[in-house]
């Protein structure tokens, strides 16, 4: 019996020490990789940024959060990029914002020029169904069937099976509806900030990458 509790004891012994041990190299791992992670992600917002600006060589001039409650009373937040050129001339501003899509979290960045009329946008997250909500990433692009470059959002877009002007994905109602519902958000978030002030301390260059 003694020997039995003995075995045991060291069995229990070494399976703490290994999962002391693993645990040890999980935090160094997680520790080397924080900082090349935080970088890429700082890199994709960068690219995204000027991608939906369609403007290679800009400046984030100010960063702001704007608070918002939706239709149900829940509060959202967006944070919106004011962007300036190279010699300070506003080219209007980069929002996120997030809504519920048919898979999850559908979140876009758009593009506003000053007059808040939508100049691009990109996907940064969302969980639709391949090969149909996921098409949101091509689907509402320049020239594609639900094209809304160049729209103002003034009057808030909504698909045509709504009565609006707005062509849904096929067979991806509910995607289309939380897309353009995202895009809405953005606008109004993106009405709601005054205009970036270009002596702001938090001024910053994103740059072309050369590489």
């Amino acid at each position: 019996m003694k020997k039995l509790e003995s075995s045991l004891t060291n069995m229990v012994l070494v399976l703490t020490g290994v999962a002391v041990i693993m645990g040890a190299i999980l935090a160094y791992v997680n520790h080397l990789t924080e900082g090349p992670i935080s970088e890429q992600k700082a890199k994709s917002l960068a690219d995204g940024i000027k991608a939906v600006m369609v403007c290679d060589n800009l400046v984030v001039a100010k960063t702001d959060e704007v608070k918002q409650n939706d239709a149900k009373g829940k509060e959202l937040v967006y944070t919106i990029y004011q962007v300036k050129d190279a010699l300070g001339k506003d080219l209007g501003a980069a929002v996120e914002s997030t809504t519920m899509g048919f898979g999850g979290n559908l979140k876009v960045l758009v593009g506003f020029d000053p007059e808040g009329k939508i100049l691009g946008y990109t996907l940064l997250e969302h969980a639709e169904t391949p090969g149909l909500g996921a098409k949101a990433d091509k689907w509402f692009q320049q020239g594609e069937k639900g094209d809304i470059i160049g729209k103002s959002p003034a009057e808030p877009l909504t698909v045509s099976k709504d009565g609006g002007q707005v062509d849904a994905i096929t067979a991806s109602t509910i995607t289309s509806r939380a897309f353009l519902l995202a895009v809405n958000n953005a606008y109004n978030a993106y009405k709601a900030t005054p205009a970036a002030d270009a002596e702001t301390g938090a001024t910053k260059q994103v740059k072309e990458d050369k590489e």
